[in-house]
């Protein structure tokens, strides 16, 4: 149990797996399976979490919550993250962005609180993910002139 700080626990799982966001949501104590995780987020496909049930635990006594975002919300939290912050994050990175604008959306967050994102991985890791949904780069000739061209 959290006692001296006023920090609020939140879980963040794709939605293709997510037994402890169904366990909470579902105001159950246990966490139940997922036999066939589906999501684009491999790190997370993580169908019987081996410490769900304290997590779960944490979650409550935080007053926190969890909450699961799909994999094109997760794609977004990827573009959101590399756009603001200049992080090309892998998609468990696109998870917690995800999620805490979902949160965030649905007053769960207030928009002026301090929030604490954990993104671990880079987008090095798992670019094909990514790089289905952007524009091809251009390529030019390694030159100022060339630059000047695409860019203007």
């Amino acid at each position: 149990m959290i006692d001296e700080l006023d920090t609020k626990i939140f879980a963040a799982q794709p939605e293709g797996c997510s037994p402890v966001v169904s366990a909470f949501k579902s105001n159950l104590d246990d966490v139940f399976p997922v036999e066939k995780p589906e999501t684009i987020t491999k790190s997370l496909a993580i169908g019987d979490p081996g410490d769900g049930i304290y997590a779960l635990r944490a979650i409550r006594e935080s007053g926190g919550a969890a909450e699961s975002a799909t994999d094109e919300e997760i794609i977004e939290g990827i573009k959101i993250l590399a756009k603001t912050e200049g992080i090309f994050a892998e998609p468990a990175g696109g998870v917690t962005i995800a999620v805490l604008k979902k949160l965030i959306e649905s007053g769960v967050i207030s928009r002026d609180e301090e929030v604490v994102c954990c993104v671990t991985g880079s987008g090095f890791k798992s670019s094909e993910t990514i790089l289905k949904t952007i524009p091809k780069p251009v390529e030019i000739e390694p030159s100022v002139e060339e630059l000047r061209k695409v860019v203007t």
